[in-house]
């Protein structure tokens, strides 16, 4: 039966003011894309800091890495349970006071000058930022029309990679300005050793602390937009509980698995990249410079992601991240095999190919799940934690093998997103 032609107006209108402002908020959640990456980006310049700073070995420099990304294992279930009582908005503004305390928390732990002091403010952070992805993740996906919504996501993950690339600059500048290389702890005294631990840390909070502030004014902003009509959905429309039966869907299920090696292989050459930059078989180079040029591999990721979210627009979105991950694959071979300048190039390029890949398996593997599109997507947050668990692999194999073989670690989970990229060719419906 159709509608009277008064009403129909008004539903245009309604939908007309909907759009307009889902147009004005979503800067704002792009701008959480950013913050966050900017974030977690300066983890890789903290890793060799820490590493000289309390004389670890590789896999217990990873630890940072398994502490921040543990945080996504333990979070992601309560943050998708959160989401479908208070929805998206919301959640966002819980997220940022988090992640702020766990940034506010580096201050203590330089006052102490020890490392799980450390590793328990990366923690606290992960937890904010878990809560921030289960919600902005497919709330930037939900801004707009389903045919634009991969293209959508790899435009804000474009800009998380500009947060990413700016990170390591400011890494460089501000926490390895004075190197990686420290005091021998058996040749000093101790309490010489804790005042120079104690001192150096000092370094490594203040960008940390810098972020702080600007989460809370975004969480500020958040929370004065809550009642906004460009929210997707009522706190009692998002879908109750969390569905662990929703991984019966392949789709959802291979796309986890995709996530988890995804985020395990890039954390890990992220991770390593400094201290691989450094050595005399690539450049032989400084900390600081090795911290700048870590800027070069998330800068490709940055403008692989502009270039990809145009592509995407013709080309399927499967078939792109298919020939991604095989050009990532054979580039950690190539760097692990080769020496110098070729070595050096070919692992800051698997940024270019790295672009695409988290937004446009997130998508894939959301595709057509409807209202159960928050527990989908805190199963899919739930498999980041293969950034805790590959790089602690990677760094293992690094100190039985050495860097250049404990490439070929996420050489291989290169291998399996190209397999889940070719098998999502198709659309959802088709499937």
């Amino acid at each position: 039966m159709e509608q009277p032609l008064d009403i129909r107006r008004a539903a245009a209108a309604v939908g007309t003011h909907s759009a307009s402002a889902a147009a004005r908020v979503a800067p704002l959640v792009v701008a959480l894309f950013f913050a966050w990456g900017f974030a977690t980006v300066l983890i890789d310049t903290l890793i060799p800091k820490l590493k000289g700073l309390f004389q670890l070995n590789y896999a217990e420099a990873m630890l940072t890495q398994f502490a921040f990304f543990l945080g996504y294992l333990v979070f992601s279930i309560p943050a998708s349970l959160l989401l479908s009582r208070i929805g998206y908005f919301r959640q966002i503004v819980v997220g940022l006071i988090v992640m702020a305390a766990g940034c506010l928390m580096f201050a203590p732990a330089a006052q102490l000058g020890l490392y799980p002091a450390f590793l328990a403010a990366l923690f606290v952070m992960a937890a904010g930022i878990t809560t921030l992805q289960v919600a902005a993740n497919p709330l930037i996906a939900l801004l707009g029309t389903p045919e634009t919504s991969h293209s959508r996501l790899n435009l804000a993950q474009a800009f998380n990679s500009l947060g990413t690339t700016v990170g390591p600059l400011v890494g460089a500048a501000l926490i390895l300005k004075s190197g990686v290389e420290h005091p021998d702890a058996a040749k000093v005294a101790p309490a010489v050793l804790e005042a120079y631990r104690k001192a150096e840390a000092h370094a490594v909070q203040l960008p940390f602390l810098g972020i702080a502030s600007v989460l809370v004014v975004l969480a500020v902003v958040f929370w004065l937009l809550r009642r906004s009509p460009a929210a997707p959905s009522s706190a009692s429309e998002v879908g109750g509980g969390f569905n662990f039966a929703l991984l019966k869907r392949p789709r959802l299920a291979l796309g986890a698995v995709s996530i988890f090696v995804y985020v395990g292989a890039e954390v890990s050459i992220g991770s390593v990249m400094i201290s691989y930059l450094m050595l005399d078989k690539t450049l032989g180079a400084v900390a600081a410079t090795a911290g700048q040029l870590v800027a070069l591999y998330w800068g490709g990721a940055m403008v692989g992601r502009f270039i990809g979210s145009a592509v995407m627009r013709k080309v399927p979105a499967g078939l792109v991240l298919g020939a991604c991950a095989i050009g990532a694959g054979l580039l950690a071979c190539t760097s692990a095999g080769t020496a110098g300048m070729v070595s050096a190039v070919a692992i800051i390029a698997i940024g270019l190919c790295n672009s695409v890949m988290f937004p446009t398996i997130f998508t894939l593997a959301i595709e057509g799940l409807g209202d159960d599109t928050p527990q989908g997507s805190g199963l899919l947050c739930l498999a980041i934690v293969g950034g805790a668990i590959i790089p602690l692999l990677t760094g293992l194999v690094a100190d039985k093998a050495g860097l250049s073989i404990a490439l070929l670690v996420p050489a291989a989970c290169y291998i399996w997103i190209a397999i889940y990229g070719f098998l999502c060719r198709r659309s959802a419906a088709e499937v």
